[in-house]
C-alpha cells in the first residue's frame, strides 16, 4: 500500500462498490487473485468487463503504475470484502480488547435505532387493551400475583435502600422468584413507590426490558457474525416474533422479562470470551501463547464477572432455573471436548467460564443462606454445574495429553453426567425427589394453552412454529442445521454455544410451547443470518461473513471485524424492502392474534368497571366483593376490585362445577359470604340450557327456557352480544305477602342495565298458612298480585323483609 492510501477511504470504497453491484464480490476477487501474484499489471490479466473495472479505478480501489495496474490497498480490500475493517496501528500481543457496544456508522446506529423501535411498537399492539375505563389492564393472569406482591413490597417498603423487605418477605416473594420480585420492588421505589410508580413498572418494564434485549442480541450476532446486517436482521426477527412478543407485551409484568434479559446476557458474555478467544488462536501462530493472552487481558474477567452476575440472577428469576443450566453444563462438556480437538489445553480456554459459574455460585448460594431467596435445591445446582465443569475440564486436559481422540471424551463426559446424577441423588435423595416434582410439573402439568408442543398436531405440525415464531424460525432451523456442519469442520466455539442453547432450547419447546419464549432468543440471530443469506442469495446483498468463510477468523481485533453498513441502489431497495415485508410482515400479521388471546375485551372491561364502582358505593370489603370467574381471569378483575390477586385457588377449583351446575341459587350458600360478584363468560356456545352459564349469560338470571328467575345474582352489566355479564350475588330482598291457600301468584318488576331490558317474573304458590315468601334480587316496584311492593337496594343488600302493604 502507497504511503498516501487512506486505509478508511479504501474501505468505503469497497463496501460502495459491493452495495452497487451484484457480481462486485466476483470481480474483487479475481483482481486480487492477479494482484498476489505480480507487483503490476494489466486489464488483459483478468477476466472482469471494462465497464467494471473502470469502475475499480475511478473509485480509487486500483491505480495505475508506470502504465500499469495494481490494487491501492490489498490488505484493506481484503478485510472490507471479509466484512473486517484494517486497524493501522500494530497490535500488541497483549493489547486490551474494547466490550463495549462496536464502533458503528450513522446509518448502521439509524438502523438500531429503528429496529428497537420495531421491538417496543410490536409489543404495544394491545395498547387499546390494555388502557380501558381508567384502568390499566395487564394481559393474561399471572401479572396480576406479580403487581400483587409489588404492591405488598412498596407497603412495607420505606424506600429504595429498605432491602429489609428482601431479607423479611414472605414466601410468595422469596421462594419461587425473587429475583423478579425484587427487581420490579426496586425499580418502583426508583420511581418514587407510589401507586403510580408501581403501575408504570408493571406496564412499561416489559417494553424496556425488550428492548434492552434487543440492544444485547444485536452485539451478541455482531460478535458472531461480524456484520452489522446479520444484528440488525435479528432485532428485528426478534422483535415480529409473536411467542416473544406476546410474553414481553405491554403490560406483561411476569418472570418472563427477566429471565429473558438474563439468558440474553448468559449467552453475549459467553459469545463475547468464546470469538475473543478464537480470533487471538487465529491470529497467533503461537496457540498457548494465544490462550494466555486472553487470561491476561483484563476485559476477560470483567465479562467473566458479568457472566457470573448472570447465572446468579437467572438462577433466583424464576422457578424453573435449573433447567436453564443445563445447555450451560451441555456447552461446558462440548466446547473442552472442541477446544481438545483443536489441541488447545482446555482447562485455560475454559478458565473464565467457570470462574464465572463460581462467581454465581457464590452469589446464588449467598443471597440464599442471606436473604432466604429460593429453595436449598436450586440456588446450589450452579454449583453442581461447577464442579461438573472441573472435572470435565480436567478429564479434557488429560485426553490431550495423551493424544486420545476427542470423540472418546465425549463418551466419558456422558458416564461423567450420569455417575454424577447417581451421586447426587445418593447424597441429596430430598433434592432429587424435589427435582423430579418439578421436572413433572414443568413438563407434564396440563390444563393450560402453554403446556402444549409447539408442533401441535392441532397446527398441522409444520404450521404451529410459524402461528408462534413466524418465517424466522424456519430460516433459524436451516441455520441450526448449518451450525452443526460448521462446528465439526472447524473451531467455533462461539457457534457452538448458539448451536447447543437452540437445540436444548427447540427440544423442550417441542415438549411444552412455554419455552418458545426462550427459544426465540437464540434463534432471533440465526434467523436474521437466515435472512441476509437469503437476500445475498438472489444478489440482494452480500453473502454473511460467516457463511464464505472456509477457515477461521484471524482478526485480532473485535473492534475491526465490525463492517460498515451501505444502502443498496434504488432499483435493489425496491426489491430489499419488498423481500423484507414479506419475511418480517407475514411474522408481524400474526404478533396482534397472538397477543389477543391474553388481553381482556371491552365487555370484561365493562364489568369490571361495573363490579369496581358497586363495590365502592356500597363499601363493600373483602371477601364481600371477591369476584368469583374464570380462573384464568380471575386475578385481574380482584386486583382492581379488592387488591387479592394473590391466588386463583378458589376459582379454579369451583367456577368450572358452578358454571355447568344448574342451580345457582344452591350455590349462594355454599358460597358462606366467600364471593360477592360473579362474572360470567360465553366459552361454550352448545352448553345446557339448564346450566348456570345459559341462566346467567343467555337470560339473565330473569328465567325463561323451563327456569324460574333466579333469586340472588343482580346483573350489573352486560354487553349486546351477552359475551360477558357481571352480576352481584346478594342475600335479596324477602318479598311477603297473603293469599288464599293453593293461589298462585304472579311477582314482577321490569329491570333495565345497560342496553337489555327485561321483566323479572315469579309465580309462587299460596302456602297453607296463607303466605308466600319469594327472595328477590333487584330493586324497584313489584307487583304482587293484585297489590304492589316498593323495594330499595339497601333492602336487597341486607336481606330485608318487605310485606306489601307497607309502607
Amino acid at each position: 500500500m502507497t504511503d498516501d492510501v487512506d486505509s478508511g477511504t479504501i474501505a468505503d470504497a469497497v463496501t460502495s462498490f459491493l452495495a452497487d453491484h451484484t457480481d462486485g464480490q466476483r470481480a474483487l476477487e479475481a483482481v486480487l487473485a492477479v494482484d498476489s501474484e505480480t507487483t503490476t499489471w494489466t486489464f488483459e490479466d483478468i477476466a472482469i468487463d471494462s465497464g467494471t473495472f473502470g469502475e475499480l479505478v475511478s473509485r480509487g480501489i486500483v491505480q495505475k503504475v508506470d502504465g500499469e495496474y495494481q490494487i491501492a490497498d490489498p490488505e484493506g480490500v481484503q478485510a472490507a470484502l471479509d466484512g473486517k475493517s484494517v486497524d493501522t496501528q500494530t497490535p500488541t500481543e497483549d493489547s486490551t480488547r474494547d466490550i463495549s457496544l462496536p464502533s458503528i456508522d450513522t446509518r448502521a446506529l439509524a438502523g438500531l435505532v429503528v429496529a428497537l423501535c420495531v421491538v417496543a411498537g410490536a409489543r404495544m399492539t394491545a395498547l387499546g387493551s390494555v388502557f380501558q375505563r381508567g384502568y390499566a389492564i395487564s394481559p393474561g393472569n399471572d401479572a396480576y400475583y406479580f403487581r400483587y406482591w409489588l404492591g405488598e413490597l412498596l407497603a412495607e417498603s420505606s424506600g429504595v435502600t429498605d432491602f429489609r423487605v428482601l431479607v423479611d418477605a414472605p414466601a410468595g416473594v422469596s421462594g419461587v422468584r425473587p429475583l423478579s420480585h425484587a427487581t420490579n420492588w426496586f425499580l418502583a421505589e426508583l420511581l418514587g413507590g407510589s401507586q403510580w410508580a408501581a403501575e408504570t413498572v408493571a406496564i412499561w418494564l416489559p417494553i424496556v426490558a425488550s428492548v434492552a434485549l434487543g440492544a444485547v442480541i444485536y452485539k451478541l450476532a455482531v460478535i458472531l457474525t461480524r456484520d452489522v446486517r446479520v444484528g440488525l436482521a435479528s432485532v428485528l426477527v426478534l422483535a415480529v416474533t409473536p411467542v416473544h412478543a406476546t410474553y414481553s407485551g405491554l403490560g406483561f409484568l411476569d418472570h418472563n422479562i427477566h429471565q429473558y434479559f438474563w439468558l440474553g446476557i448468559t449467552l453475549l458474555t459467553l459469545g463475547w470470551l468464546a470469538v475473543d478467544l478464537q480470533q487471538r488462536v487465529g491470529g497467533h501462530d503461537d496457540r498457548r501463547e494465544a490462550v494466555l493472552s486472553q487470561l491476561r487481558a483484563t476485559p476477560t474477567w470483567a465479562v467473566a464477572v458479568i457472566f457470573g452476575l448472570s447465572v446468579a440472577a437467572g438462577t433466583h428469576a424464576w422457578g424453573g432455573s435449573p433447567l436453564l443450566l443445563l445447555p450451560l453444563a451441555a456447552y461446558i462438556g462440548l466446547r473442552v471436548a472442541l477446544d481438545v480437538r483443536t489441541d488447545l489445553s482446555p482447562v485455560l480456554t475454559v478458565l473464565p467460564v467457570l470462574v464465572g459459574v463460581g462467581i454465581g455460585s457464590v452469589l446464588s448460594i449467598g443471597l440464599h443462606l442471606r436473604w432466604g431467596w429460593h429453595s436449598g435445591f436450586v440456588s446450589t445446582t450452579p454449583v453442581l454445574v461447577f464442579g461438573g465443569g472441573v472435572v470435565v475440564a480436567t478429564l479434557g486436559e488429560l485426553w490431550r495429553r495423551l493424544e486420545l481422540d476427542y470423540r472418546g471424551l465425549l463418551v466419558s463426559e456422558g458416564l461423567v453426567a450420569v455417575g454424577g446424577l447417581f451421586v447426587f441423588r445418593w447424597l441429596r435423595p430430598e433434592d432429587w425427589t424435589r427435582a423430579l416434582r418439578r421436572a413433572d410439573d414443568l413438563f407434564f402439568r396440563e390444563g393450560a394453552t402453554e403446556t402444549v408442543s409447539l408442533f401441535a398436531t392441532e397446527y398441522a405440525v409444520i404450521l404451529g412454529p410459524l402461528y408462534q415464531f413466524g418465517v424466522g424460525f424456519y430460516l433459524a432451523l436451516v441455520m441450526l442445521g448449518w451450525v452443526g456442519l460448521v462446528v465439526t469442520r472447524r473451531y467455533e466455539p462461539g457457534w457452538l454455544l448458539l448451536g447447543t442453547y437452540s437445540g436444548f432450547l427447540l427440544v423442550i419447546a417441542a415438549i411444552q410451547v412455554r419455552f418458545a419464549g426462550q427459544l426465540a432468543i437464540p434463534f432471533s440471530i440465526l434467523g436474521g443470518l437466515g435472512v441476509v443469506y437469503v437476500l445475498s442469495a438472489v444478489d440482494l446483498a452480500r453473502r454473511p461473513a460467516p457463511l464464505n468463510e472456509e477457515t477461521s477468523p484471524t482478526a485480532s481485533d473485535e473492534s475491526s471485524s465490525i463492517p460498515s453498513l451501505s444502502l443498496p441502489d434504488r432499483h435493489k431497495t425496491v426489491y430489499v424492502v419488498g423481500l423484507g415485508v414479506l419475511i418480517f410482515g407475514i411474522s408481524l400479521i400474526f404478533v396482534p392474534g397472538f397477543a389477543a388471546q391474553t388481553d381482556y375485551s371491552a365487555p370484561q372491561a365493562s364489568a369490571l368497571e361495573s363490579i369496581d364502582n358497586h363495590a365502592t358505593e356500597f363499601d363493600r370489603e373483602y371477601p364481600a366483593n371477591f369476584v368469583l370467574s374464570e380462573w384464568g381471569d380471575n386475578r385481574m378483575y380482584n386486583h382492581f376490585v379488592n387488591g387479592e390477586s394473590r391466588s386463583y385457588g378458589y376459582a379454579q377449583n369451583n367456577f368450572q362445577n358452578f358454571q355447568s351446575g344448574s342451580d345457582p341459587d344452591e350455590w349462594y350458600s355454599q358460597f358462606d359470604g366467600r364471593v360477592g360478584y360473579v362474572v360470567m363468560t360465553a366459552v361454550d356456545a352448545d352448553i345446557s340450557t339448564e346450566s348456570t352459564q345459559h341462566q346467567l349469560l343467555t337470560n339473565l338470571g330473569a328465567g325463561g327456557d323451563g327456569q324460574q328467575a333466579l333469586s340472588h345474582y343482580q346483573l350489573l352489566t352486560v354487553d349486546e352480544d351477552r359475551s360477558a355479564a357481571a352480576f352481584v350475588v346478594v342475600p335479596g330482598a324477602t318479598i311477603t305477602a297473603s293469599g288464599e291457600p293453593g293461589e298462585t301468584v304472579n311477582v314482577s318488576t321490569e329491570v333495565s342495565v345497560d342496553d337489555a331490558s327485561f321483566s323479572y317474573e315469579r309465580e309462587v304458590t299460596v302456602g297453607d298458612s296463607g303466605q308466600i315468601e319469594m327472595v328477590v334480587p333487584y330493586a324497584g316496584e313489584y307487583s304482587v298480585g293484585s297489590e304492589s311492593v316498593d323495594v330499595t337496594e339497601t333492602d336487597v343488600l341486607n336481606g330485608t323483609v318487605v310485606a306489601t302493604g307497607s309502607t
